[in-house]
């Protein structure tokens, strides 16, 4: 397994452009769908493999060094993103950068607006990853093998650190350590 470290941009930093491949550079393409395939128990039912594949998509357009020729790659993305919004209630937009294995549990009422997720992460449904206010700029970083509860909201600049369990409900607006696990209102660590 490759560990992706995740790195806190400052906190006003814009999210990326989405004007490079941002998917994950050590593996290619096919064997990134086929990895994400595997993820999902091999169900092409899965409404987060779809998410996922979208996402993967709306990055790979941007290899096409030819703006003319990425054209209608780019309609193509643009309309499975809004029907997979649509559909399943997931909200992944490709300009944010997100490791490998990364699964949804379920569908429904998921926005994820954080700079950057690492591997093998679990994020369940009616989760908002994103910002604290509507007129900033501060998004969240996940790290690797963090598994996030359905109903959770981590919100602001911070990191969450690699190992981390984020439990239901539970709002996050401060960085966790590795190896954290949270829960509740107020957000309470529990003991290892």
């Amino acid at each position: 397994m490759s560990a992706t470290p995740a790195r806190t941009p400052p906190a006003d930093a814009p999210l990326p452009a989405g004007d490079v491949n941002g998917n994950p550079s050590d593996i290619g393409p096919f064997a990134l769908l086929a990895e994400d395939f595997r993820t999902y128990d091999k169900d092409p039912l899965a409404a987060g493999f779809w998410a996922v594949s979208v996402h993967r998509m709306g990055n790979w357009r941007m290899s096409i060094k030819s703006k003319w020729l990425r054209v209608p790659a780019t309609v193509a993305y643009r309309v499975a993103y809004r029907g997979v919004i649509a559909l399943w209630g997931i909200d992944l937009p490709y300009n944010m950068k997100i490791g490998r294995r990364f699964r949804l549990g379920h569908h429904g009422c998921v926005h994820i607006g954080a700079r950057q997720i690492g591997d093998d992460v679990t994020i369940q449904h009616s989760v908002t990853i994103g910002l604290i206010r509507h007129n900033t700029l501060r998004f969240p970083t996940i790290g690797n093998r963090v598994e996030i509860g359905p109903g959770a909201a981590i919100v602001g600049s911070i990191h969450i650190g690699d190992d981390s369990f984020v439990g239901a409900n539970t709002v996050v607006g401060r960085d966790l350590l590795p190896s954290s696990k949270v829960m509740g209102i107020p957000m309470r660590f529990e003991k290892q």
